[in-house]
């Protein structure tokens, strides 16, 4: 398996552009289920998880091309649908599950299998299919599959409370709604970027969407969705990932593309920790303040709030913080895996179930260290930017599900970085 190479220890300057969202294409590229004419979608990131989505739905019966490097993703579902989501591409990716609404609504019925994904804790698929048993769809758990069919053939309105605001079940049923019959109303709707660009492109096919962004969303039935065009919304955990590397390396650097009201919570921690963060014409550009970071308490939350995806990063930027600092992870369970990994490189860090508590040292020392899943790996390349010596990051395949060409991203900013081929 390949692996990283991280020579820490050089300040960080110039510009990184920033992609579009992975979890906002992984949510996108399903919405061809819902028509028979074409969806286009602009500035996609080129990613393993947008290559399994494509082989995903390739095999549910649409055409999907990869044009102009991969930043344009043309589909069209104009032909037979099967609607049998096998297991063999399903336990790949967690977002495979979001062609379950759209497949029930168009179809009447499906077929999908349970999904795989992080193991960064159980993620159950409860509220995607009580959502759908509320606008009328029968489903039920056989060898590993869920099999669902609308009774009557097609999918009804119904007045939808989460128990928590879940992304993907907000957008599984956000999706099988437009083509439902009547009106739904989803109560305790997540918030994040990602639900609004979904809503933003579905209402480019025509459908009838209110309230994206705010915790109730209304979605009127139509007959039909037609096709298309839409740019992919910036990706946010890119960019506050991108943002950590002059705050734990020193520099200054601008992200291309980079949008404040995408980061905002995050912002507001950078700012308390001593980092600068300014709006250019064409993105953020962000640079220590002066002296040493300072520490910061950090609570994870959903958007608006601190982004989980943001959690495995920030505690690398804090282990060398001057005091101690106090993150609470309040959205996935076993999401502190990286954690044993920065204690290999000097980190001082104590984790007690959903609490990590860290003090920061003067300087993180170079070591062997391995990924555990997406965000971890991409912590443990900053945390090596910053350290004294050395850092090789093993398992970096999880890398490669969540950020695009990150080596040259990084080195083209002054990083000493390398892609170093399996052995």
């Amino acid at each position: 398996m390949d692996s990283i190479l991280v020579r820490g220890g050089s300040p960080l300057n110039g510009q990184i552009p920033i992609a579009g969202a992975k979890n906002a294409c992984l949510t996108l590229m399903p919405a061809t289920l819902l028509s028979d004419e074409p969806l286009t979608l602009t500035n996609a990131p080129r990613l393993s998880d947008i290559r399994t989505m494509t082989q995903l739905l390739q095999s549910l019966g649409a055409e999907v091309t990869s044009l102009q490097d991969g930043q344009v993703i043309a589909m069209s579902t104009h032909g037979a649908v099967n609607t049998r989501a096998e297991y063999d591409i399903v336990r790949k990716m967690r977002a495979s599950n979001l062609v379950l609404g759209p497949l029930l609504a168009r179809e009447g019925h499906a077929q999908v299998s349970l999904p795989g994904g992080c193991a960064i804790g159980a993620r159950p698929m409860d509220i995607h299919t009580d959502g759908l048993a509320k606008m009328g769809a029968e489903i039920d758990l056989q060898d590993g599959y869920l099999h669902a069919k609308a009774v009557g053939g097609k999918l009804k309105g119904a007045v939808i409370e989460f128990p928590f605001a879940s992304v993907g079940a907000t957008e599984n049923i956000l999706m099988a709604a437009t083509l439902a019959k009547g009106s739904t109303v989803i109560k305790n709707a997540a918030r994040e970027p990602e639900i609004v660009d979904l809503a933003t492109c579905l209402r480019a096919m025509g459908a009838q969407i209110d309230g994206d962004g705010t915790s109730t969303i209304e979605i009127q039935g139509v007959d039909r969705l037609h096709g298309a065009t839409h740019r992919v919304v910036t990706d946010r955990i890119e960019l506050g990932t991108y943002m950590l590397a002059p705050a734990i390396c020193g520099g200054e650097v601008e992200l291309l593309g980079g949008r404040i009201d995408l980061v905002g919570a995050f912002c507001e921690k950078l700012d308390v920790a001593g980092i600068s963060v300014t709006e250019t014409d064409k993105g953020l550009k962000v640079s220590r303040k002066n002296g040493r970071i300072r520490a910061v308490d950090v609570t994870t939350e959903p958007f608006p709030g601190f982004p989980t995806d943001l959690q495995a990063q920030m505690m690398a930027l804090l282990c060398t913080a001057e005091g101690t600092s106090v993150l609470e992870e309040k959205i996935f369970e076993n999401r502190f895996m990286h954690a044993p990994e920065l204690i290999r490189m000097g980190a001082k860090i104590e984790v007690h179930g959903g609490t990590a508590t860290v003090t920061g040292v003067e300087k993180l020392k170079g070591a062997p260290v391995m990924a555990t899943d997406l965000r971890a790996s991409v912590s443990l390349i900053l945390a090596g930017l910053a350290a004294e010596g050395e850092t090789r990051v093993a398992r970096v395949y999880h890398l490669d599900r969540g950020y695009e060409h990150v080596v040259r991203k990084f080195s083209g900013v002054g990083a000493d970085i390398e892609r170093v081929q399996g052995e």
